[in-house]
């Protein structure tokens, strides 16, 4: 019979939920017996973790909100630490949420406890010198894409690159017509996605900007259609507001980002996560961003990277058209999405290379680089 393993996990949000119990699945699979403890959500909470306090308490966005939440949030991070190095794991795994689970690996690991972290800051780009705490922080860096395990191995941090579970839950082939019909679009007209982002703020700099690139796509290509999915009532009630007085033909959801990606021709998007899983459908786009103006001059000195969209960087070039705050205009927008429509197979092939290297069974191999450390394997 193996013997029983105490793993600590803690996630901070609902994407480190799902990684945590895809994470967890793989464990047990690999190695039966083993107990999990720390702080997760309903994902990994039904895969076996008791959690310390409810994750939502760590789920913190924006430096005003963060600055009132410190003192609780410091004082659970005290908490966390003594109770977990009283009740001594086997392993730490720290998945995202470096500004809170750092600290914990840090502390543990001077303590003598095993620590991972899963999914990497974006040390690679900006705040370089974060790179030395996660050296001293953590056994082993688990990262989703492998540019970033090339800039581990340059610092001398243990890293594994194990993949991406996005890319090995999406079909590397999306069935563009069973979306449309689904989604009630005509399947012989151009469909354009238009995604300005999740959050109040990425969608009051760039909705009324996408929506008017659409009505400058719409003179170009008269028979285009849109759909725009909304990740939330609010967001929807942002759009709505914005929709006022045009006149596009536009299908507004309710969430269903996925079916939108794969019913469409092209997208039109903001920088930022959703840009891999347009990249997983193999939907040509243009990304565009905008930020505060004081923002936009700090980050241009200090983020290091020649490329703001996840998938020139995963390319390793220019591969899809970035259009930046004064660069992003309506006409500029439009003009590059057009020839898109007709021709994109230079995006779309270097798309399923792309998938294909993130493809790799990521919890399995997560799993497995954990007990290896272990000595378990």
């Amino acid at each position: 019979m193996a013997e029983v393993l105490r793993v600590a996990l803690v996630a901070g949000e609902a994407s480190g939920d799902i990684l945590g119990a895809g994470l967890m699945q793989a464990l047990k699979a690999q190695h039966p017996g083993i107990e999990f403890i720390g702080v997760g959500g309903p994902r990994m909470q039904a895969e076996g973790l008791v959690s310390d306090f409810p994750m939502e308490r760590l789920a913190v966005m924006g430096l005003v909100e963060v600055l009132g939440r410190l003192p609780e949030l410091l004082s659970r991070r005290r908490r966390l630490i003594a109770s977990l190095i009283a009740r001594r794991p086997d392993v730490f795994i720290g998945i995202d949420a470096p500004d809170f689970t750092l600290g914990v690996e840090l502390k543990l690991r001077r303590a003598g406890i095993r620590t991972v972290h899963y999914v990497s800051p974006s040390v690679w780009a900006w705040r370089q010198k974060r790179v030395l705490k996660i050296r001293e922080a953590c056994d082993l860096m688990l990262t989703l894409f492998p540019f970033e395990a090339q800039f581990y191995d340059a610092h001398q941090v243990p890293v594994r690159f194990v993949g991406h579970p996005l890319a090995d839950a999406i079909p590397l082939q999306a069935d563009r017509p069973a979306a449309r019909e689904a989604l009630g679009l005509p399947v012989d007209s151009p469909v354009v996605a238009l995604l300005p982002g999740s959050r109040g703020g990425e969608v009051a700099r760039l909705g009324a900007l996408f929506l008017e690139a659409a009505e400058r796509l719409r003179a170009l290509r008269p028979g285009i259609r849109f759909v725009l999915p909304c990740a939330s009532a609010e967001r929807r009630e942002q759009i709505e507001q914005l929709l006022v007085g045009r006149d596009l033909p536009l299908l507004l959801l309710d969430g269903r980002s996925h079916e939108a990606l794969a019913a469409c021709d092209a997208v039109l998007i903001a920088s930022g996560t959703a840009t891999l899983e347009a990249l997983l459908y193999k939907r040509p786009m243009v990304v565009a961003y905008r930020v505060a103006p004081l923002t936009f001059s700090i980050l241009r000195r200090l983020v290091r990277s020649p490329y703001i969209s996840l998938p020139n960087l995963l390319a390793q070039r220019l591969l899809v058209p970035e259009l930046i705050q004064d660069a992003a205009t309506a006409d500029a927008l439009a003009q590059a999405l057009a020839p898109l429509l007709a021709d994109g197979e230079v995006q779309t092939e270097g798309f399923d290379a792309i998938h294909r290297t993130l493809r790799r069974d990521a919890s399995s191999r997560a799993a497995s680089a954990v007990l290896e450390l272990l000595g378990k394997r």
